[in-house]
């Protein structure tokens, strides 16, 4: 889920739209065929099993990951990203060659041992929210920020043999955090062709499907989505629909009106975005049936290449 959200909205009950629907408008967007291989709140909406937290210093960095740090080793500062960390250290040439993609994983696992600090305020733009949050967990105890950091790397590498720079907002190389404006800073600094916020929901039991977040069109202080609303729609529809496709997970039941998509604007993440960027809530971990696809890795290298689909159809347009 999300990181710098507050209460959710009451879920919006729409008409149903078929999974189908969701794979023809993948298929007119970007060509749904076999050979199309391919940020997470993100600031995801809190819900049972979530709680709020958070925080990086303003100094702190917002220099991403390059290249995988030792097991279990951290940054002697939890503001400054590692200069190793989360991207292949030797170029391949593909068809994403030259394209720029920030994979930001939701929450971070230390942030609860942190909760003074994620809990600070800070400015997205429109107002002010906690610094990050803890994210939810399954009730076994699967923690979304662990979740989230698995399908990035998953993701990661199947961008990167495309040939795509792929760079992540933090890879277990701090000690909690980044806040939610920091992660948008690091997107905005690398010039990123696309940014996704990879998330997991902790809603009600019952509740299940996944849902991909886009930017609302906002305006006030430092957030200006009106160059990323409409390319932000695109990547989102892409990831969606091909998201279906290599998972056989259905859109959402309980946000999104079973299209699949949500719009916010609450969201620091993307409100301070200046490249085209999407949040995913991957399932609900709360509800017993997609906890158990989310805990399974063989689903979660499903997930990352669903969404890999999405990003690389977009890039190529």
């Amino acid at each position: 889920m999300p990181y710098d959200e507050s209460v959710p909205p009451t879920p919006r009950r729409r008409p149903l739209i078929a999974v189908a629907v969701l794979a023809a408008v993948c298929l007119s967007a970007a060509g749904c065929g076999a050979g199309d291989d391919g940020d997470g709140g993100t600031d995801a909406r809190p819900g049972p099993g979530r709680s709020g937290t958070a925080s990086v210093p303003p100094s702190a960095s917002a220099s991403p990951s390059r290249s995988a740090p030792a097991p279990g080793k951290k940054s002697a500062s939890p503001t400054t990203p590692s200069a190793s960390a989360s991207g292949p250290a030797k170029k391949i040439s593909g068809p994403l060659s030259g394209k720029t993609v920030v994979i930001d994983p939701g929450h971070n696992p230390n942030n609860r041992l942190h909760t003074r600090e994620i809990n600070r305020q800070v400015d997205i733009g429109t107002g002010h929210k906690e610094c990050d949050t803890t994210g939810t967990s399954t009730n076994s105890g699967y923690a979304e920020a662990r979740f989230t950091l698995d399908v990035s790397h998953r993701l990661r590498d199947l961008l990167a043999k495309q040939g795509a720079e792929v760079l992540l907002t933090y890879d277990n190389d701090r000690s909690y955090g980044p806040c939610v404006d920091e992660r948008a800073r690091i997107g905005n600094k690398a010039k990123a062709d696309a940014v996704v916020s990879v998330h997991a929901d902790g809603s009600a039991v019952g509740n299940r499907g996944f849902h991909v977040i886009l930017p609302a069109a906002v305006r006030g202080g430092a957030a200006d989505t009106s160059k990323i609303v409409g390319p932000s729609r695109d990547l989102g529809t892409r990831i969606a629909g091909l998201f279906v496709r290599a998972t056989g997970s259905a859109p959402s039941n309980y946000i999104g009106g079973n299209t699949g998509l949500d719009t916010r604007k609450d969201l620091g993440g993307l409100n301070l975005s200046t490249v085209p960027k999407v949040f995913i809530e991957c399932g609900n971990m709360r509800d017993p049936k997609d906890a158990a696809l989310l805990t399974s890795p063989d689903w979660r290298q499903k997930a990352a290449q669903g969404i890999a689909d999405g990003i690389s159809s977009y890039l190529k347009g």
